[in-house]
């Protein structure tokens, strides 16, 4: 019994680490939530002979990229959705609201399908912001992460 709680402190531990970089973006995620964050450059005067291409917000770009280097990438999250069942971002938000410890994969296959997912296919990131997704996974992990351990400034 002692050291199933060890190891529930431990890694309640661990996933604090990874967690606490990337929680210093909870409130512009959730301030950002429902908007746009990303506007299209169609070269001033050159439309006909210009390429039209996403522009990112500074702060979207920076989430990412640090989301990105953490451990919480999961390579194999399309195995996540196909074993869910995840077909929309309803699933998505429904899960992730139920989500406990034992759910930490589930919220790091749906966090990883974002940011690694936005690689090609790069509408995933700003998606992710204006449907929540992103925020609702940092407040969940948060939340899981509160539970076990004390509470986190993220201030």
């Amino acid at each position: 019994m002692d050291q199933d709680l060890e190891y529930r402190q431990q890694q309640i531990q661990d996933y604090k680490r990874i967690l606490l970089p990337l929680l210093r973006y909870l409130p512009w995620l959730e301030e950002k939530s429902g908007t746009e964050v990303s506007t299209l450059f169609r070269g001033e005067g050159l439309e006909e002979h210009s390429v039209v291409f996403p522009v990112y917000d500074a702060t979207l770009m920076n989430f990412v990229r640090e989301a990105s280097k953490s451990e919480l990438m999961d390579r194999n999250y399309l195995y996540v959705y196909s074993r869910r069942g995840i077909r929309s971002h309803d699933d998505e938000r429904r899960l992730i609201q139920k989500a406990d410890i034992r759910d930490w994969d589930m919220l790091r296959g749906i966090f990883s399908k974002y940011v690694l997912g936005g690689r090609t296919k790069a509408i995933l990131w700003s998606e992710a912001v204006s449907e929540r997704i992103f925020y609702l996974v940092m407040k969940q992990m948060k939340e899981i992460v509160e539970y076990w351990d004390k509470p986190i400034d993220v201030r």
